[in-house]
Order: structure tokens, then C-alpha cells, then sequence
């Protein structure tokens, strides 16, 4: 809820130190320190995108107050078109790094090293919806920069689209029940950014307060089916559960039913929003994103029945004898799964409240959490509900639950085609190596950039530094060694000698008087007295 850029930047950064140590927790195992070391490094090279976007704004709006850019902007719109268009696409680095949009969703997968209620944490409500969240706090900036009232088609809209294709497509070919969970995080929240992108900026916000409800859930459940299956969250080991843990099974069906989009769970109710802003956008509307959204909604509901069978149904395939969680870990659960039932009622629409006399409660976000004070300056429009969308939407998901259904527990449908047609292997090779991403950072940016600087780093090394310390050492023993001669041997032990050898020469010279005869010494006293009697006299 920072009130200035500044404050924005340093709770940015702080969510992303804290989420670097979570997810490393487990610091023993050096996959876990990988993990989030990742993380840590895809997110710095957002945070570049983020500073650059942030010094643009403050540029051209002098300030850094977050409320006077925005009404700045939605006052006086078309003004600053080039820097908003500089901004919007410089922040965008930042949303896809810290949110897990494409190309820098890598890092979000890997994050699962850390403990399971870690990736509720981060996967469902903090650390990966900060992006989001910034884009609907600095809307105005995206929405002029990016033209999103007049255009049909544009970079934040098609990013998360894709993202959210691309996330759901990873997810089938995963068997870490927590993996399957991170790219469909990967997935929604790109619907979350598809939405904002198409000018649905209530429905984006609505789907991040429901998602926050099923996913925490789905990820506490995972955590639950692994306690019971010797810590393991290899679906392949699991299988029959539902038997032995009723409450974790049951709330896992109820969030994944909302994820899926099934009435009338919480996520049927976003998701229908943000598909019909697709559908109508501001002016043109959005074709393109309206099929990915349609995609993504089958996509969706196919792969969590596919995470059902193999974790709750068939015969376990584990070891031991799985058993409930204790209340301690089922009682949130249940929380969360009612919670992924009701959360839709925060933002119903007046005709569905209207029958039961409810209608005064309609569009509680859109009414409290949408800030009009400058999006009503842009001209934003929400469009009517549509029983046509809801319905479109309802049966691409229960088709994918019953294509998932047919294959799994009917066994019908192209079983052992990646077996029998070369280029399905290829198409699940593609799956299973997550498009060639990891490699292509890492194999080949990082080893291209890596090799060329290392070199660079060790010439330096050997020819400016260790040459550098050579040459100090070597003028140090040289120094040392005149210093040795010249001053320690020649000045100050020839002085010494000098002094000793004269002391040595003054013994000898008062030897001879020491004869032992009285007369010697009275003359020698007598002597004295007339030297000291002659200088008084001269002196005095």
C-alpha cells in the first residue's frame, strides 16, 4: 500500500530478500540453495526494468507520489504516450520476473524446494502477485502507455496470455504434485495480467482475492498428501488416498473445482469476468486473448482431474500405510476450501443477488477496491454480465474434466500415443524439458556471457593485480635490503661499535692511572683543583 515510488521500490525489494531466504531454507542441500539463488538473480534482472521505469515516471511527472502520477495521467491522457510507453514496458520486466510471466517464469518451479506452507505463502497471496499488483496500483501508466482503450492487441495482454497457455500446457507433463501447482500458478497469473491487459482491471483483482484461496489450499493439501506418503510429492507414488484421508482428499476436489472454474465455487465467478472482458474489451475487444483465456479455461480443469486420479484415486503405489493429517493441517484446509467457495459472493452481479434479495451486496470490489478516482478520468468501462460467457466458460471446464475423466478412469481416448507417433514424443520432449528454457539461459546465454568474461576476469587477474602485488613485494625486499645495509649495518651498528670501541679505548687510557699509590692520586686531585680554579677565574 506504498503512497510513493520510493516506498513501492523498497517493499518490492524487501518481499524479494525474504522470499531468497524462505526459499532456501533448507540450505543443507545445495538444489535447494540453487533454487534460490535463481530466484534470487531472475528477480535483480527485473529489479533493472523496475528502476529504469520508476526514474522515467519521476522524469516526466516530477513527483513520486502514486496517486498524482495516475490522476496526472488520467486528466490530461495522451500527454506523455512515448515515456508512459518507455515506463509500461520497462515495468513489465519487472511483473514478468517477480509475477512468473514469460520469458522469466523459470525461477517459479524451481521455488518449490522450499517448505510446502513457503509455496502457499508465495505461490497464492505475496511474493509472485506483487507484479499484478503493481500494475493495478500504476494502471494508468499501462493503460496510456500500452493504448489499451483503443487497441486489440498489445504487449501486457498478449505476455500474460501466453504465459498463462504456456504455464497450463507445462503443467501435464509434470508428476511433482507441487510442480503441477506452480505452473498452473504460472497460468493464472498470467490471466491475472491478461485481464489487466484487456482493460479488466476489476476482474484481474477479483481473481487475484480468489485465487489467493484455492491455490494456499491446494498447496497445503500437497503438503498434507506428502506427510502422508513418506514425504514425497511424486504423484507416481501416491494413489488411493482419498480412502485413508478424507478431509485432505474432499477440500482438495472443492479447490480444484474453483481453480477449474465449476459453479458455483470462487473461481468460476473471476475467471467469467476476466474472459468476458476479453471478449467485449474497451472498444474492440480482444479475439486473440479471448481464445487463449477459452485454452487455458479446458487446459485448466483437464490437468488438476489428472492431479486427482493419480494422487486420490487407483490403488497406492507408495510405501507404509498413508493416514490423515492431524487437525492441525486439515483444520486450515477446511478454512481455505470454504473460503474457495464463498470468496465468488464478493463480487457477484446485481441480477445473480436480485432473486434472494441481495442485490445491495453486488460488486463489492468492483465498489470498494477499484480506485475511481482515476479510472473512471480513463474512461474504463464494465461490461454487463453475460449468461452466454459464464455458460462458455462452465462447459469448456466441465469438457475438460470429462476428456481428463474418460482417459484416466474409462481408459478411452489415444493411450500410449507418445509411445506410437514420433511427433507427440517430440511434442511431450518439449514438455518435459520446459520448452528449452533453462537450457537456453543457462547453456547458452550465461555460458556465452559466462566463458568471455571469466577469460576477461583472469587476464586481469594475472596481469594488472598479481602484477600489481608482485612488483609491491618485489620493491618491498629491495627497499628492505638497503635499508638493511645502509641504515641497520652501516648507521646504526657502525655507531654502536663506534661508541664501544671508543669506551673500550677510555678503559684502557684509565687503567694506567688506577696505580694504587696515594702521591698519584693527590697530584691528579691537586691538578683538577688548579684547572678549575683557573677557569673560575677566567670566567669570572
Amino acid at each position: 500500500m506504498a503512497q510513493n515510488i520510493i516506498q513501492l521500490i523498497v517493499g518490492w525489494e524487501l518481499v524479494g530478500v525474504c522470499s531468497f531466504a524462505l526459499i532456501g531454507h533448507w540450505w543443507e542441500d545445495k538444489p535447494n540453495t540453487d533454487a534460490a539463488l535463481k530466484a534470487f538473480l531472475t528477480n535483480r534482472v527485473g529489479d533493472v526494468g523496475l528502476l529504469v521505469g520508476m526514474i522515467v515516471l519521476w522524469g516526466t511527472f516530477k513527483t513520486f507520489d502514486i496517486d498524482v502520477i495516475n490522476t496526472m495521467i488520467s486528466t490530461n491522457p495522451g500527454a506523455h504516450h512515448l515515456a508512459l510507453l518507455v515506463a509500461a514496458c520497462c515495468l513489465m520486466a519487472a511483473v514478468a520476473s517477480k509475477s512468473g510471466q514469460f520469458p522469466l517464469h523459470t525461477w517459479l518451479p524451481d521455488a518449490m524446494a522450499g517448505p510446502t506452507p513457503v509455496s502457499a505463502l508465495i505461490h497464492a497471496a505475496t511474493m509472485v502477485v506483487a507484479g499484478v499488483y503493481m500494475i493495478a496500483r500504476l494502471y494508468p501508466v499501462f493503460y496510456d502507455g500500452f493504448s489499451i482503450g483503443t487497441s486489440s492487441i498489445n504487449l501486457m495482454a498478449f505476455i500474460g496470455g501466453f504465459t498463462a497457455l504456456i504455464g497450463a500446457g507445462l503443467a501435464f507433463a509434470q508428476w511433482d504434485i507441487k510442480k503441477v501447482l506452480a505452473y498452473s500458478t504460472v497460468s493464472q497469473l498470467g490471466y491475472m495480467v491478461m485481464a489487466l491487459g484487456v482493460g479488466a482491471w476489476t476482474a484481474a483483482i477479483f481473481h487475484l482475492f480468489t485465487h489467493a484461496f484455492f491455490k494456499a489450499c491446494l498447496f497445503l493439501g500437497a503438503g498434507s498428501v506428502s506427510h502422508a506418503a513418506h514425504h514425497t510429492f511424486d504423484m507416481r507414488k501416491m494413489g488411493g488416498l482419498r480412502k485413508d484421508m478424507p478431509h485432505t482428499y474432499r477440500t482438495f476436489v472443492i479447490s480444484s473445482l474453483a481453480l477449474a472454474g465449476i459453479f458455483p465455487f470462487a473461481g468460476f465467478w473471476s475467471k467469467d469476468e476476466i474472459l468476458l472482458g476479453s471478449l467485449v474489451g474497451q472498444q474492440n475487444g480482444y479475439p486473440l486473448m479471448l481464445i487463449f483465456g477459452c485454452a487455458v479455461a479446458l487446459m485448466t480443469a483437464a490437468y488438476m482431474t489428472r492431479v486427482i486420479w493419480y494422487t486420490f484415486h487407483g490403488e497406492f503405489r507408495g510405501h507404509g500405510h498413508p493416514h490423515e493429517s492431524p487437525k492441525v493441517m486439515t483444520v486450515p484446509l477446511w478454512i481455505l476450501a470454504g473460503m474457495a467457495v464463498l470468496a465468488g459472493a464478493f463480487n457477484l452481479p446485481g441480477p445473480v443477488l436480485e432473486p434472494i434479495g441481495l442485490e445491495g451486496l453486488a460488486h463489492r470490489i468492483q465498489t470498494y477496491a477499484e480506485p475511481s478516482v482515476y479510472l473512471n478520468g480513463l474512461g474504463l468501462s464494465h461490461p454487463d454480465p453475460s449468461l452466454t460467457m459464464a455458460l462458455v466458460g462452465l462447459a469448456l471446464a466441465v469438457s475438460g474434466i470429462l476428456i481428463t475423466y474418460l482417459y484416466y478412469w474409462r481408459r478411452i481416448g489415444l493411450h500410449g500415443l507418445t509411445e506410437r507417433n514420433r511427433y507427440a514424443r517430440r511434442g511431450y520432449t518439449i514438455l518435459e524439458n520446459k520448452y528449452y528454457l533453462d537450457h537456453l539461459y543457462n547453456d547458452v546465454i550465461v555460458e556465452t556471457v559466462k566463458r568471455p568474461v571469466a577469460k576477461w576476469a583472469n587476464r586481469f587477474n594475472q596481469n594488472v593485480i598479481d602484477r600489481t602485488v608482485n612488483t609491491a613485494g618485489e620493491t618491498a625486499r629491495d627497499v628492505g635490503r638497503w635499508v638493511y645495509k645502509w641504515i641497520d649495518q652501516g648507521a646504526i651498528d657502525g655507531s654502536v661499535n663506534a661508541a664501544a670501541r671508543g669506551a673500550d679505548s677510555s678503559g684502557e687510557g684509565l687503567r694506567s692511572i688506577q696505580s694504587g699509590k696515594v702521591q698519584n692520586y693527590g697530584q691528579l686531585l691537586f691538578g683538577a683543583a688548579a684547572v678549575l680554579a683557573i677557569v673560575f677565574v677566567i670566567v669570572v
